[in-house]
């Protein structure tokens, strides 16, 4: 997947505000190609699993709950220079930095609830992929 693949995932306040659509159609219209997709809930070991990154930072707990507390969407993204593309797409964590047309600025509540995960390396990109996905899902 490197290169010109990355993951995402719709975090549970996207889905809860009602922005799936939306914001599925601003990655298709950015020139995404979407391989792979799966809308799913997270259970407490997943969550655990897929940011153990983070076990050891204050706000782990609360990003467990957070990100177990409903349905999420993964996918699969295809286009050149898709992390960096797809980073530029989501903007800035915190939504008051994110530049303006981006999803976050327009989706996401805060910080904690930014709404879509974008992976930040062709890397990773290949590992979280491989976390909700098979590789005969994978097209």
């Amino acid at each position: 997947m490197a290169g010109n693949r990355t993951f995402t995932m719709l975090k549970p306040d996207a889905i809860e505000n009602g922005y799936m659509g939306k914001i599925i159609d601003m990655i298709i219209q950015a020139g995404f190609e979407v391989k792979a997709m799966k809308y799913t809930r997270l259970s407490e070991d997943q969550a655990k699993e897929f940011y153990a990154v983070h076990k050891e930072r204050p706000f782990f707990g609360e990003l467990v709950e957070y990100m177990t507390s409903g349905p999420i969407v993964a996918a699969i993204l295809e286009k050149d220079n898709a992390v960096e593309d797809f980073r530029a797409l989501i903007g800035a964590t915190d939504p008051a930095e994110a530049a303006d047309g981006t999803i976050r600025k327009l989706y996401a509540e805060s910080k904690g609830r930014n709404a879509v995960h974008g992976s930040d390396s062709d890397e990773n990109a290949g590992i979280e992929g491989r976390f909700h996905f098979n590789e005969n899902e994978i097209f």
